[in-house]
């Protein structure tokens, strides 16, 4: 069966997500994987990711994700918090 011309190709690739601030070694990872495409937040346990949409915020939990194309996305997940 032919895939339909119309669906844009599928963009996998790799993903991290955002660690507890008191994790250390895991935000070692992140920032060394990241590179020049982050800065960090003020508030803990944030970074603000270089994206093709803009600078985004992602917090602990959140999920940074980069796509076959050497873009990051950010998917933010549901926190308690969250109205």
């Amino acid at each position: 069966m032919r895939a339909s011309q119309s669906l844009p190709p599928f963009d996998h690739g790799a993903a991290l997500r955002v660690p507890p601030p008191n994790d250390v070694r895991s935000w070692t990872m992140l920032w060394s994987w990241l590179g020049e495409d982050a800065e960090v937040i003020s508030e803990g346990g944030a970074v603000q990711v270089r994206t093709p949409e803009g600078p985004v915020v992602a917090h602990c939990g959140d999920w940074i994700v980069l796509s076959h194309s050497g873009a990051f996305h950010v998917a933010h997940v549901k926190r308690t918090c969250d109205a």
